[in-house]
């Protein structure tokens, strides 16, 4: 039964070894040609590390921050994404609270709208929802974090609600035999104590709107917003030629502020979801 067992943990590990390296492996490639010239990427050297004769050394990153305004649109990203995941935090957290403490059966609409929102394919919204984002003035990145609030909304509702059925009923009630009423009640006991899911809902929200794509590209006026993702495409040339150096380059400085927050707040992901699931 012991040999059993740990045949099966060997396995295991083994397994999530490669699939480690496989999901690391992208990364690594695209880390090491961002270090290239750019006609070493596009030969048979491409999966090759580089050497003395194609290192380029820091002439990708300087022209990839030096061209296409790569600077404005990190600061575009940067807005959006902060103020779409603080705007997602309060206000779902908010919303679960009181879901889960108001047991009403329009609090029960708002929980199952906010669960089959996240089964909605966006592209079957997408072409309404830009006509309505030019109609209500939400084309810009400073007010765009709106409409993330209510793609984000599902999952951050989803989780806070686990987590808010984890907690006492009996500290609520305490505060409010104190003299708190329902806003202090929130933000002096209950705020505090959703930092768990909060930290595991930042990070997931943040990952995704900083890597979006399509829905920027749909709202906001391209030729005067571009996120990163949308600024990677204009590494091209005439004749449809990819700057592939630059390229590398810009990918790898947006990947690595995610990767940064990944790897600070990974513990509190598991912390989070865990703390949700202790009551269904």
């Amino acid at each position: 039964m012991v040999k059993a067992k740990k045949g099966f943990n060997l396995f295991w590990t083994v397994l999530l070894s490669v699939a480690s390296v496989l999901y690391v492996y992208p990364i690594l490639m695209i880390l090491l040609n961002s270090f290239k010239k750019e006609t070493s990427i596009s030969t048979s050297t491409a999966f090759l590390p580089p050497t003395a004769d194609t290192f380029a050394g820091a002439a990708n990153y300087v022209n990839a921050i030096s061209s296409k305004g790569f600077l404005q649109s990190f600061w575009y990203s940067t807005l959006i994404t902060v103020t779409s995941v603080a705007l997602i935090l309060l206000c779902c957290s908010m919303c679960a609270w009181y879901i889960t403490r108001v047991n009403s059966l329009m609090s029960k609409a708002m929980y199952y709208l906010c669960v089959f929102s996240m089964v909605v394919p966006f592209q079957m919204v997408m072409f309404t929802l830009s006509q309505t984002a030019d109609s209500l003035g939400l084309n810009k990145p400073s007010n765009i974090a709106i409409i993330y609030l209510g793609f984000g909304a599902g999952l951050a509702v989803f989780m806070f609600c686990g987590f808010v059925k984890s907690i006492p009923l009996e500290i609520e009630e305490a505060a409010m035999i104190d003299g708190c009423n329902p806003v202090q009640t929130y933000f002096r006991i209950v705020f505090p104590i959703f930092k768990p899911t909060m930290i595991s809902v930042a990070i997931l929200e943040a990952m995704w709107v900083w890597n979006d794509y399509l829905l920027p590209t749909l709202v906001l006026d391209i030729k005067k917003y571009r996120t990163i993702p949308m600024l990677i495409q204009y590494f091209r040339g005439s004749y449809g030629r990819v700057e592939m150096g630059p390229m590398m380059a810009c990918i790898m400085l947006t990947v690595l502020p995610i990767i940064i927050l990944y790897l600070a707040c990974q513990k509190y992901i598991i912390e989070g979801v865990v703390a949700g699931a202790v009551k269904g």
